[in-house]
């Protein structure tokens, strides 16, 4: 595990992605086009990668390493239906000590890399009751109970996109209030995507908590009144990292488990992994679909 980061000043931030980009470049002339993070369970979809370099967090400055099962915390560069991909096989969270700073770096490499679009994907807990095990959510909209005040939230990745000049519609100190960080055209084209292979995709809103444990009966009652669909414990702080950089965000979740606000029931991690297995499939083509639809627009 990598040290805890001090993000204090600018600098710090610029060069832990610079020597980041070196390191990966030193491994691999490649620019990628899109990035994409892989959540709980969801690794094996790197195994799809054509031609593809695996680099291990431990060997690259900012990228925190992950702990958690399921998440193996490689960077895989490669192709991907076409077109340069890097992908994140697992990501850290905040329950295991990161800030969202330290969260936020490795969304800043990739776009330094050269990626413009952003792909995430997370295990949930689905809180709708039309939701089943194993069903496909795409997220269009969020709440963030991670309990972060807004100047935490911002202040260190903030930091860096403004010594970049790289800040977007979202740089705000309150980022995206009365707007969707989701970019449209991507949805249409995940929900296109999906209807064309007849692959059911839910649309709804991603609650994200610190965790590490899973909700009680009382809190999936409060999360189903505040309008969540389905609930986690990540992405959230990589959106706001790649909306202040003007990266366009496409996010899926994946209902490893369903709530019950009625019934005690219990979840098993390795419960949550082998559903993310088992449905990794049809989320791969729908991704797949998505970037050879994106391969055949113009930069």
């Amino acid at each position: 595990m990598h040290a805890a980061f001090n993000f204090t000043q600018d600098r710090d931030c610029e060069s832990l992605v610079e020597s980041t980009c070196k390191a990966i470049f030193a491994r691999r002339l490649l620019q990628p086009k899109v990035a994409i993070v892989l959540g709980s369970g969801l690794g094996g979809l790197a195994n799809c990668v054509e031609h593809a370099e695996s680099i291990p967090y431990a060997d690259l400055p900012c990228f925190p390493c992950a702990h958690a099962p399921g998440h193996a915390g490689n960077l895989i560069t490669g192709f991907l239906a076409g077109i340069p991909v890097a992908l994140m096989q697992g990501r850290a969270h905040r329950y295991e000590g990161f800030t969202d700073t330290d969260l936020s770096l490795p969304i800043h490499c990739l776009h330094a890399l050269g990626a413009k679009t952003l792909i995430l994907t997370n295990a949930a807990g689905g809180l709708n009751p039309r939701f089943c095990v194993g069903d496909l959510m795409l997220i269009d909209q969020h709440l963030d109970f991670l309990w972060s005040t807004p100047h935490a939230r911002t202040a260190g990745h903030r930091a860096y996109a403004l010594q970049c000049g790289r800040v977007g519609d979202f740089s705000c100190d309150v980022p995206m209030r009365g707007c969707s960080p989701y970019d449209h055209d991507l949805l249409a084209r995940a929900r296109r995507v999906a209807r064309q292979a007849d692959i059911e995709l839910h649309q709804g809103t991603y609650l994200s908590t610190l965790g590490p444990t899973y909700e009680t009966r009382g809190e999936y009652r409060m999360f189903r009144k505040f309008g969540a669909d389905a609930v986690g414990m990540s992405t959230i702080p990589e959106v706001v990292a790649a909306r202040q950089i003007e990266m366009r965000v496409l996010a899926f979740s994946v209902i490893t488990n369903v709530a019950s606000t009625d019934v005690p029931q219990s979840t098993d991690h390795q419960e949550v992994i082998d559903v993310g297995n088992s449905t990794g499939p049809r989320l791969l083509q729908i991704v797949r679909g998505v970037l050879s639809d994106l391969a055949g627009q113009p930069d």
